[in-house]
């Protein structure tokens, strides 16, 4: 198995990268960098950022992700700033400051992933998924926002409510993972070509 390192301190996010990855023939190892995160209003100007900095730190192939949650009704509010708002207010208070709001509900949770590799440029894979702000906080799944989150398409459960398999078969994050797996396994086939 060839390692990959995924840069994060969630380990929820590990995970769902494991399940993805791991089939491919890829060891997925978690490692947490303090990396300073820099203040944009652009998932993938962070992504490319974060990945400047932990490239400082590590020698071989990594990858990071950076993900939001963009309320229309709260003008793309927390988006780029998720996780910090999340840690302050929680998903109560993100449905406090929704409270009466009918129209505007309406949300994209959206992943960018940045993988780095030495002596190549960077790439970056996106997902995105669209959905609805539900009006209390359901089930004990998943992390951060995602009790408030309904995707759209499914039986009504939010993504709080959904095991770890049926949320990853349609997230945001899950969708950009599958397009950096496509990468990864188009990658492999080359090198294995290249060995013939």
């Amino acid at each position: 198995m060839r390692k990959l390192v995924f840069v994060t301190s969630n380990a929820g996010k590990a995970h769902e990268a494991r399940e993805r990855l791991e089939p491919l023939g890829f060891e997925v190892e978690q490692r947490d960098l303090d990396i300073l995160e820099v203040q944009a209003d652009d998932l993938d100007v962070v992504a490319t950022e974060k990945a400047r900095a932990a490239a400082t730190n590590l020698r071989g192939p990594f990858f990071l992700e950076d993900a939001g949650l963009f309320v229309a009704g709260l003008r793309g509010f927390p988006g780029v700033y998720s996780a910090p708002t999340f840690r302050t207010i929680g998903c109560e208070g993100l449905l406090r400051l929704m409270r009466g709001m009918r129209a505007g509900r309406n949300a994209e949770f959206r992943a960018v992933i940045a993988y780095h590799e030495p002596k190549t440029a960077l790439r970056l894979f996106r997902g995105a998924c669209a959905g609805t702000i539900a009006t209390r906080a359901r089930g004990d799944q998943g992390f951060g926002f995602d009790p408030i989150f309904v995707p759209d398409g499914g039986d009504g459960r939010t993504f709080g409510e959904m095991e770890a398999e049926a949320k990853n078969l349609v997230s945001h994050r899950g969708r950009a993972l599958d397009a950096f797996a496509a990468f990864l396994a188009t990658k492999g086939a080359q090198r294995e070509r290249g060995k013939r």
